[in-house]
């Protein structure tokens, strides 16, 4: 199994944001991560040099939000709903998206119950409990975000 580190991340979305405005052909991974991309252009600044992005530091009381751990948690979530790992997590996503009339606010409402999940999990010292993150999912899909 292939695990990028940090910088293989942060070259992989430049690499897709050049393609994208190159208007160059994407390999499969590219393509799955180019919508994200295509959806966030408040952070074409953070994709276009790749060397000042592997560099550029993310602190999480820096006031901004980490623009590859954002586009990668909406791969993790379209890659769980694609498996339906947890159980029922691509229903409770879809439910979501109906409600919120968009998949993207969905993954936006998902990646909170991940981070807290994930969170929960570094605080604890236990493996993250993808039940919990189910359940918190399936709240936010019953009372509309």
């Amino acid at each position: 199994m292939f695990t990028p580190s940090q910088n293989d991340v942060r070259r992989f979305f430049c690499q897709v944001h050049a393609k994208l405005k190159l208007r160059q052909p994407l390999d499969s991974m590219e393509a799955l991560a180019s919508p994200w991309v295509e959806d966030h252009p408040e952070y074409d600044q953070d994709l276009v040099d790749v060397e000042r992005a592997i560099h550029k530091d993310y602190p999480v009381d820096g006031g901004r939000e980490n623009p590859f751990l954002h586009l990668s948690m909406h791969l993790s979530i379209q890659e769980q709903c694609s498996i339906d790992q947890p159980k029922g997590v691509r229903l409770a996503v879809e439910q979501l998206a109906k409600e919120l009339d968009s998949l993207h606010l969905a993954h936006h409402a998902a990646m909170e119950c991940l981070g807290l999940m994930l969170w929960e999990s570094q605080r604890s010292g236990l493996p993250p409990d993808g039940h919990q993150y189910l359940e918190s999912l399936q709240k936010r899909a019953t009372r509309g975000h």
